[in-house]
């Protein structure tokens, strides 16, 4: 009878090499005091690299079997359709929130979180790449938003127009896709919200992105600026440089910030506003920036797909209420969120598709809708008779 072979890795050594590797570097750097001098002695170099290379294959070995533990979750939910099966974003919130609690320094919540959310999307892409639907050209601020909540082993799809992204996600074309919503300073970009009003697409999850805009162009020089391409947005954002810097220059709205940089790309006479990223893709010199008027600019995106996932333990909840033109309408959607104590972060009005007159409100409160108490408020907004719909419940943004 044949040897049975056991395939399950064995339980990491790495705390307790990492362990021996601090005190074999503590050997290293004793003695920090010559006789006679008051100077510390400097750490050996090589000795320091002796380190750090076996530190290097400790978390090699680690992500390894990550890989390999991720592998198996795939294969205990059995097969399934595509590589959106397998993408649980209330799974990696919680898994994000840890790497946090745990940070003792000395890199920074950021960086670690950008560390673990590249490892995580590797580990995810055994299955199969998520392909996830954008406002393109590429280098725009929202590619960055995709690779920011997805890691750079999603497969991103730029598309001409919002309205084209909400359709390949809706078609399955896309798995996921990622909108702008709102800016800190210019506000709602008013057709995500508009696209909701139809859409059967649920949000999904949420990402903040500081921006940084710089004025870009062939030739590198100020002096040879005639023309602005940019989005609308990022005009209103850098108005008052603009009107400092370039009063004379005329300013022409395009689809993306990336779509200015490939325009000016062809002309001394024609500048750009994006993102560094864009710079690079187009072959731009960068003239001035950041030249945003607000330091604190910054872009809220949401990701859209096509189902509803369970709470994560810090959650929030976007709705669509529908008004009736009657008194008290709109306080009877607020006040038993109200009464629970349910903080409302956002309330916004665009007129109702088909109805002369009637409003729709879009409505962001924190919570799971699937959770007390905002399931008891929505489930009594819902006996009074107005229609709400959920358009997503999903993790609060990790930044």
């Amino acid at each position: 009878m044949a040897k049975k072979t056991d395939k399950t890795p064995k339980p990491s050594n790495a705390r307790v090499r990492r362990g021996r590797n601090a005190e074999d570097a503590g050997q290293a750097s004793t003695d920090s005091r010559p006789r006679g001098s008051d100077e510390p002695k400097k750490p050996d170099l090589a000795a320091v690299r002796v380190q750090i290379d076996g530190i290097d294959r400790q978390i090699q070995q680690l992500i390894a079997e990550r890989a390999h533990w991720a592998h198996q979750v795939g294969k205990a939910k059995g097969k399934l359709a595509a590589a959106v099966d397998y993408y649980r974003p209330e799974r990696e919130a919680q898994v994000l929130r840890q790497v946090v609690d745990r940070n003792d320094g000395p890199l920074s919540d950021e960086e670690l979180v950008r560390l673990f959310r590249e490892i995580m999307s590797a580990c995810l892409a055994q299955q199969e790449p998520l392909k996830i639907g954008y406002l393109g050209p590429e280098g725009t601020f929202s590619q960055q938003a995709v690779y920011k909540h997805f890691g750079h082993s999603a497969h991103g799809l730029p598309m001409g127009s919002i309205e084209e992204v909400f359709a390949e996600v809706a078609s399955g074309s896309a798995d996921f896709g990622v909108v702008p919503v709102e800016n800190s300073g210019q506000g709602t970009i008013q057709v995500t919200l508009d696209m909701f009003l139809s859409s059967p697409l649920r949000i999904c999850g949420e990402v903040e992105l500081q921006i940084h805009q710089y004025l870009q162009s062939r030739s590198g020089h100020i002096e040879d600026i005639e023309r602005v391409f940019a989005h609308p947005q990022t005009l209103g954002q850098c108005s008052g440089w603009l009107r400092k810097n370039l009063p004379k220059a005329e300013r022409i709205p395009v689809s993306s910030n990336a779509e200015g940089a490939r325009r000016a790309r062809g002309a001394d006479d024609a500048a750009a506003i994006a993102g560094e990223s864009a710079a690079v893709v187009y072959g731009l010199k960068k003239i001035a920036g950041p030249i945003e008027d607000r330091a604190d600019n910054t872009t809220r995106f949401l990701v859209i797909g096509r189902e509803m996932f369970p709470p994560s333990g810090n959650d929030r909840t976007s709705l669509l209420v529908f008004i009736r033109d009657r008194p008290g309408a709109l306080y009877g959607v607020l006040e038993p969120l109200a009464r629970r104590g349910i903080s409302m972060n956002r309330i916004e009005s665009r007129p109702e598709h088909g109805y002369k007159w009637q409003y729709a409100f879009f409505i962001d409160v924190a919570g799971h809708c699937q959770v007390a108490p905002l399931k008891d408020a929505l489930d009594e907004i819902a006996e009074h008779g107005s229609e709400v719909r959920v358009l997503g419940s999903y993790p609060v943004a990790i930044t």
